[in-house]
């Protein structure tokens, strides 16, 4: 099906703006459904409902966090990148601070990105490999491969103008998936969805508000982390935000972005009530046994697997099925988006006039290949197994590898202050030295407070400050109108 809709899509799609911007003519309403899928992924699939056991429905403040950071993109970025006319995001930096910027913020995307990401792709060829390609003898890297070729194949020509239209096919699937095992699970149980909740409620399951100021999810800072990680993740993410500017106008992706967020809140719904329709079997089921490891504590991240394996067929297949679309779902605007910040960003294929449109589709495809190999390397070497939820390890390397960008955005949107462009880099690397610094020891510096998601905002703050200390001078006049 997914290569059904790249043939659909790629006929009349071989140059670069079809490649990179979808022409800028991708409906909104699907641009806002299939970008569900890209921001669930496979973690979100499986650590979401996993998560559960140890941190009931706690996660949802974080969730109503979100709803706030994609107004301020919809209000905020989104205006500015079509105001400039933007490919690559980071050049926005370029044309702020300078070329060492540009280049400052590119290379703190593809970090984060391809770690994130890879990441993402590492679980559903981890669960995969667990539940069929182990007992067939076949390596852990082959089934990595198959995946990564099946992206590049379907990503190679089409690039953005086709994956904007699969991210709705893979997000449908993901969805389905997700309600179809609920559906089984209360079958079998023979109880509804108010009376799995309720007796959820009654276990303590269903809990949304952490009250301990002192917890890493206690919910202001929940929500407050929400609201910048959304900010961040997604408003200063080419991968998120080159899907955004495919559509046609500022007013449609505004609209895409406000209907995204609400729909997010209802589809991570959906999934804590699978995570609550899990541990409900695993506790009432005889004979059932959660996964643990060697020191007896619950592997989140393996409970739905496992039960989905131990219903029969129909709710692995299911399983399969969602897995692989949230996989493929990120990985495959990921590599558009890795190829589109290189492309733009340190190749200039905006600005250079001795390429044709020809030699820069060749230098394009390259460069495609090039982060697929990367990608594949990342996962490979990722081999060894994760004691702790997925999403929780995703966050941190957010915290260190976005909070440089907040920083960067923040200070060229809300100063009039110019920067000396060749100590950005400086900045941007001491500050996430200082945040590891400061989570490792956070308990003894700061009375017992453990530092959460909220890593990411005081990174920003951190880079901020350092920027300010390398500042120069104000912008004239006519530069603060025409960046305004």
């Amino acid at each position: 099906m997914i290569f059904f809709v790249m043939w659909l899509t790629s006929r009349r799609a071989s140059g670069n703006d079809a490649f990179f911007r979808g022409n800028r003519k991708s409906p909104w309403f699907v641009v806002a459904y299939g970008m569900l899928g890209a921001s669930l992924s496979g973690v979100t699939f499986m650590s979401v409902p996993g998560g559960v056991y140890y941190g009931d429905f706690t996660y949802m403040p974080l969730v109503f966090g979100y709803v706030v950071g994609y107004f301020v993109i919809a209000f905020v970025l989104l205006p500015l990148y079509y105001k400039l006319n933007l490919t690559s995001i980071y050049s926005y930096l370029n044309q702020r601070f300078g070329a060492t910027s540009e280049k400052t913020g590119s290379i703190f995307f593809i970090l984060s990105r391809l770690m994130g990401s890879a990441l993402r792709m590492y679980l559903v060829v981890f669960v995969l490999y667990e539940l069929v390609f182990r007992s067939w003898g076949i390596p852990f890297w082959i089934p990595a491969v198959v995946f990564i070729a099946l992206i590049l194949l379907y990503t190679f020509r089409g690039g953005l103008k086709t994956v904007v239209w699969t991210d709705t096919l893979q997000t449908t699937f993901l969805l389905l998936a997700a309600i179809a095992t609920v559906v089984v699970i209360l079958k079998n149980l023979n109880i509804s969805v108010p009376e799995l909740l309720s007796a959820s409620a009654d276990e303590g399951y269903t809990r949304i508000f952490e009250t301990d100021f002192h917890h890493p999810k206690y919910y202001w800072k929940q929500i407050v982390s929400g609201a910048f990680i959304t900010i961040a993740m997604t408003g200063l993410d080419q991968d998120m935000m080159q899907k955004n500017l495919t559509c046609k106008t500022l007013r449609d992706a505004q609209k895409n972005v406000i209907t995204s967020s609400f729909l997010f809140v209802v589809v991570n719904l959906i999934f804590l009530t699978l995570g609550a329709a899990l541990i409900y079997y695993g506790t009432h089921t005889p004979g059932f046994e959660f996964p643990v490891d060697a020191e007896g504590r619950v592997l989140g991240d393996k409970i739905y697997p496992l039960i989905a394996q131990s219903m029969g067929g129909f709710t692995l297949v299911c399983f399969v099925l969602g897995m692989v679309a949230a996989g493929y779902s990120s990985a495959d605007g990921t590599l558009t988006a890795l190829t589109a910040t290189f492309c733009y960003d340190f190749l200039h294929f905006d600005k250079r006039t001795d390429l044709s449109e020809q030699q820069q589709v060749r230098y394009r495809k390259r460069v495609h290949v090039a982060f697929a190999l990367l990608y594949l390397l990342v996962i490979i070497a990722f081999r060894p197994f994760h004691n702790d939820s997925l999403i929780n390890i995703l966050f941190d390397i957010a915290g260190f590898t976005y909070g440089p960008l907040l920083g960067l955005y923040a200070f060229g949107l809300f100063t009039h202050w110019q920067v000396r462009d060749r100590w950005v880099p400086l900045v941007a690397i001491i500050s996430p030295i200082v945040c590891y610094w400061l989570k490792l020891y956070s308990q003894q510096l700061f009375g017992g407070y453990q530092l959460g998601f909220e890593l990411l905002l005081l990174n920003g703050v951190i880079t901020f400050i350092g920027l300010c200390l390398i500042k120069t001078k104000t912008l004239p006049n006519h530069e603060i109108q025409k960046q305004s």
